[in-house]
């Protein structure tokens, strides 16, 4: 008679092994339904307002989902325009400009930036964009654009002030303080202005408005200012007297006030002498043709010729 014998049969130890483990998963199970349980119950809301109370967060995150595809999709705009719209028919649009405080800069500049919201709902002017454009003008050193309800845009301008000319390749520039560039200018209205000149000199305005208050009673004499080499100044009187200075802001300060000293005790300005040289320290040389011709060096007290 055949015997059958299965192959790989699960032992009993095998078998006392799985059954253990199945009753451990259920008693951990037990115990974790057990401690929800546990939780929920210490809850000051039932089991149902909870799930309540995910449902609505749920629909809520929906919505908020819907309401970044509809703003993708360009439903915003269209709300907002439409709240233009309702703006505009109300009488709430640009009907007028005003600009306020121009002297020297023309309005019609002006104008030009901001009569394109002519017409334009006030709720759909952008104040900082309409600033910025008025800020690109030369002449406007600051700016404040606002709405006057029901329809008027007011432009307060700051202009910059005149300072000097500074004489480019081949034509003049008014500038300001800062060495700013206004506005072209002609010869004929750059007279008894200040002139400067040199390459770089643009940037060396406010340096040279510095160096002539260490001499306030020189700086009504000063018709031009010449930068040259990239570091020091000549200066030009009046009188056409020409007085070059040495490099460095210390250097040519104390040069100036030396220089505005000896012209209060010799009255060198005005004088026979063409051009001062100062760029030696403790020294002033001075070319003085008419002395030459009467062979008399020049003599200022306080230094050597």
């Amino acid at each position: 008679m055949a015997q059958t014998i299965r192959r790989k049969a699960t032992g009993v130890r095998r078998q006392a092994r799985a059954h253990d483990t199945k009753r451990q998963v259920r008693q951990a199970r037990q115990k974790t339904q057990s401690a929800a349980g546990g939780l929920l119950r210490r809850l000051p809301f039932t089991e149902e307002q909870l799930h309540k109370t995910f449902l609505v967060a749920i629909l809520l995150a929906a919505a908020a989902l819907a309401w970044l595809v509809a703003s993708a999709a360009g439903l915003t705009l269209l709300i907002n325009q439409k709240v233009a719209d309702g703006a505009a028919n109300a009488g709430f649009k640009v009907a007028n400009v005003d600009v306020r405080g121009t002297r020297r800069l023309n309005e019609l500049k002006v104008y030009d930036q901001v009569l394109g919201e002519r017409s334009r709902a006030m709720t759909q002017v952008d104040l900082a964009a309409l600033r910025a454009k008025v800020m690109t003008l030369s002449w406007v050193e600051d700016a404040r654009v606002s709405r006057q309800l029901p329809d008027r845009i007011v432009v307060d301008i700051v202009e910059r002030t005149p300072h000097a000319v500074l004489r480019k390749p081949g034509r003049l520039a008014l500038i300001d303080a800062t060495g700013h560039e206004l506005e072209p200018i002609s010869e004929a209205r750059a007279k008894g202005m200040l002139m400067i000149s040199g390459p770089g000199a643009q940037s060396q305005v406010e340096a040279l408005s510095a160096l002539l208050e260490a001499a306030p009673a020189l700086r009504p004499q000063v018709v031009a200012a010449e930068w040259i080499g990239n570091r020091r100044w000549n200066l030009t009187f009046k009188t056409g007297q020409v007085l070059a200075l040495p490099q460095g802001d210390e250097e040519g300060a104390k040069a100036l006030i030396e220089f505005a000293r000896l012209d209060g005790v010799n009255r060198l300005i005005g004088g026979k002498v063409v051009a001062f040289d100062m760029r030696t320290p403790e020294r002033i040389y001075m070319r003085c043709p008419e002395c030459a011709a009467e062979n008399k060096p020049p003599v200022a007290e306080g230094g050597t010729t």
